[in-house]
């Protein structure tokens, strides 16, 4: 584990793997948390360089009140790779990770080797909008618990949720748990929303040089198929992969399909 002071704030994240692998960057999603990637760390930590830093307003790291855009997070992330004494790396991000990522490859593109979008997004659309719309107003009256538990309804596939219950709830009592207790933390997350609604790369999407996928379940209810259609038919010579039968979370519906087509597009751009 390693801190460092950033802008006024403390930076946390972690190493894992070998440093003579190939460096990875995961970039979490809209909680911010780097233990959301759950059973993906230890996969991608047997074959790379893994770092995992807790973005700003969450996990470990401070919880500042200021500085909730997605391009700020951007040079947060940049920092943790230059503290780790890296040049570049290849960066996976999920979801609101994804929309970070866009604005490192953007604003620093000799940082990134290759960009992994997985259920990002380049702007919001219709559905996106009302969609969080709704669950700005969760956030900012219902309990954690009660709120994890209405947003498993966006984030898993019906499918995976049949038959798999039980992974669900352990999810939900997770992601509850690696929320911290200080002042502030419900704005903290309203603002997080509000910078993810407030992201949009559309017009730029053709300046990305690196080599990117874009990934997506067939049935995300959160951010769905036609944002990711966006991304991969705006980046020059992206692939798009669909993952069938799978929601947002498609790291941990599809742990192992998704491992595979990540570490397969890594090693074409190593």
């Amino acid at each position: 584990m390693t801190t460092f002071t950033h802008q006024g704030f403390t930076q946390y994240y972690e190493v894992l793997g070998d440093r003579a692998n190939p460096p990875v960057l995961l970039i979490s999603g809209l909680g911010g948390v780097a233990k959301s990637w759950g059973q993906q760390i230890e996969r991608f930590a047997e074959s790379y360089f893994v770092l995992l830093p807790d973005q700003r307003g969450t996990g470990r790291t401070t919880h500042a009140i200021d500085g909730y855009t997605t391009g700020q997070l951007a040079r947060d992330m940049v920092s943790v790779v230059e503290h780790a004494g890296l040049r570049s790396v290849h960066i996976v991000g999920a979801s609101t990770g994804g929309a970070i990522a866009q604005h490192i490859a953007l604003g620093h593109p000799d940082v990134v080797r290759s960009l992994t979008l997985s259920s990002s997004f380049a702007r919001f659309d219709p559905f996106m909008r009302r969609e969080f719309g709704i669950r700005r107003k969760m956030a900012a009256e219902w309990d954690r618990f009660d709120l994890l538990s209405a947003y498993s309804l966006f984030l898993f596939s019906p499918r995976f949720t049949y038959d798999h219950p039980e992974r669900v709830s352990e999810w939900i009592e997770i992601a509850g748990a690696v929320r911290g207790d200080q002042t502030g933390d419900r704005e903290i997350d309203l603002k997080r929303i509000d910078m993810i609604a407030a992201h949009d790369t559309s017009a730029r999407l053709g300046e990305i040089v690196q080599p990117t996928l874009v990934l997506c379940g067939d049935n995300n209810h959160c951010t769905p198929m036609p944002v990711s259609e966006e991304l991969a038919k705006g980046i020059p010579g992206a692939e798009l992969v669909v993952f069938t039968d799978a929601g947002e979370l498609i790291e941990i519906e599809k742990p192992d399909h998704y491992f595979a087509v990540v570490s397969s597009f890594i090693e074409r751009h190593l």
